[in-house]
């Protein structure tokens, strides 16, 4: 069994040494701990390293369609079709493992072996590909990214609403939790003040009442002023009233605290 690695550095041919690792999953991991056990397990075969960015973002580009690009298809030929290896290769796109084979005969798997299996080789990478160093590989990691970036943005047919669209519905997201805020606030400030949610119809005002009043006996030290600064002046009256006959159920300190907190 062979393994099918994308880097951003190039492409990578691996062989499972050790087949029946693969049959716990779970444990995989534990084999990758080092350098030493992932060398155990899988074997560099071949490594084909991309001339420059312009080069890794040809292959890329190919990649993210689940097509073969030149250069996988020659090195593939060259490190199995050539060679005459019948091994089952592993991949992790479904796509680009029909396109193999169906383009050079290899016979391909996709699934849970070989998304685990790459992603413990990805964690060894530095060990099990000799020529590529760390910093190397994030330089690469990073020019590679900031092209696929402008490539998508370059053949993206609405790029110049994308922005409008994003922020419209991020408005329309923002709107929908201010109305669930809302709507929670008068359902539990309801049970201890029911008549205000009548009187006062205004989300935001309504929320500055809560802030306000608190417990409903506080109405008796508020002041015209205070009160009228917050709700209107011809209903500020109808509050005051409704606070000293209201039905709703008395709350504790704690209780307020958090209905402020709420309405904040």
């Amino acid at each position: 069994m062979h393994v099918l690695f994308e880097t951003a550095a190039g492409f990578a041919l691996f062989k499972v040494t050790k087949d029946k690792k693969l049959e716990k999953l779970d444990k995989l991991h534990e084999s990758f701990a080092d350098a030493e056990g992932a060398n155990s397990v899988v074997k560099l075969k071949a490594f084909a390293k991309f001339k420059d960015t312009k080069d890794a973002m040809k292959s890329i580009e190919k990649l993210m369609k689940g097509k073969v690009s030149k250069g996988l298809n020659k090195f593939l030929t060259k490190n199995m079709v050539q060679k005459e290896i019948e091994d089952t290769l592993l991949v992790a796109d479904n796509k680009l493992s029909k396109n193999i084979q169906e383009k050079l005969g290899i016979t391909c798997k996709t699934g849970k072996q070989a998304d685990e299996l790459l992603r413990c080789i990805r964690f060894q990478m530095e060990s099990l590909v000799e020529g590529i160093e760390g910093p190397q590989m994030k330089q690469m990691q990073l020019g590679l990214a900031h092209s696929v970036s402008r490539y998508k943005l370059a053949f993206t047919s609405d790029k110049v609403d994308t922005m409008i669209i994003q922020a419209v519905s991020l408005l329309e997201d923002l709107d929908k939790e201010l109305n669930n805020y809302a709507m929670r606030l008068k359902e539990w400030y309801s049970w201890h003040f029911p008549e205000l949610a009548k009187i006062v119809t205004d989300n935001v005002v309504y929320a500055q009442s809560v802030q306000l009043i608190g417990m409903r006996t506080n109405t008796k030290n508020l002041s015209e002023d205070e009160l009228q600064a917050v709700v209107p002046e011809d209903i500020s009256e109808e509050v005051r009233q409704a606070a000293e006959i209201s039905m709703g159920t008395e709350i504790t300190d704690d209780d307020e605290s958090h209905l402020k907190t709420l309405a904040g």
